[in-house]
């Protein structure tokens, strides 16, 4: 019997454990240096990958984790939904976001396979969410200006504009010393990033390689390649840098371990 009542209550710690991986948001602020002086201190909080998920009823959970981090801006980098059921977590998640910041969304992946993405934009616009469809927003500050730019997925539309297309329209519209701040849902296009001439990054996708170990940044990529790279955190590029949340959601038979759901507030910070 005693032996019995050990293994259910190792049993009941593992699937404790298992719930808290999933289910318990982590969130992580992140100084991003080399930023115009005028917005020294943004604050940015990135929602990336919740595949429909929700952090209690409402996404309440994940709504007051977000306004705990003050932003002055909130992002959504893609992946947020995919089907069309998926939809419901929407109206109430959009809805306290922009209560707590102005809020900017991009498309994922996923909801270009889910084939619902006019459906999903409306929406979210009627929430008051900003939808970015490869085009960009400017703010001025003491004479110094950040131009956010959105960019949709490559899942997206075949002709759409590329990523270094974008960057360019900003620089021409607002000048070269413009600081350029993208969203873009993948963290696969490195290469794409630094053609672009972008200053900073924020995206997501690869769910901090699923598991995370010693050593490692993740065991699983975004297409199923073994030891990923830029899967979590900040990176330096060869022009600019890049943040990638690890996401907060995910879809069966992938499960989190040692990774759990991210929310990652950027702070701008000017100088080196």
């Amino acid at each position: 019997m005693w032996r019995a009542g050990k293994w259910l209550l190792l049993l009941a710690l593992l699937i404790g454990f298992f719930w808290f991986e999933q289910n318990s948001i982590q969130t992580e602020v992140i100084d991003v240096r080399g930023a115009p002086s005028a917005f020294d201190g943004q604050r940015i909080a990135v929602i990336s990958d919740l595949h429909g998920k929700e952090f209690g009823e409402g996404n309440q959970v994940l709504l007051e984790k977000t306004a705990s981090l003050k932003p002055n801006l909130i992002v959504i980098t893609g992946d947020l939904v995919r089907e069309e059921e998926e939809f419901k977590v929407v109206p109430a998640l959009a809805s306290g976001l922009t209560k707590i910041a102005p809020t900017y969304y991009v498309t994922g992946n996923h909801e270009w396979a889910g084939k619902h993405v006019p459906e999903l934009k409306e929406l979210l616009a009627s929430c008051g969410v900003k939808v970015l469809s490869n085009e960009f927003v400017s703010f001025e500050q003491n004479g110094q200006t950040l131009v956010l730019l959105g960019a949709d997925d490559r899942n997206g539309h075949a002709d759409q504009k590329t990523v270094p297309k974008l960057a360019d329209d900003a620089r021409a519209a607002e000048g070269e010393d413009a600081f350029l701040l993208l969203l873009s849902h993948r963290n696969n296009r490195v290469e794409t990033y630094e053609e672009a001439k972008v200053d900073l990054t924020l995206c997501g996708h690869a769910h901090g390689g699923q598991i995370r170990l010693p050593f490692t940044d993740g065991l699983i990529g975004p297409h199923r390649e073994f030891l990923p790279k830029y899967t979590a955190g900040l990176y330096k590029l060869s022009y600019g840098q890049m943040v990638v949340s690890r996401g907060l959601g995910g879809e069966l038979p992938a499960f989190r371990l040692f990774n759990r759901p991210h929310l990652p507030l950027v702070i701008l910070r000017a100088g080196t």
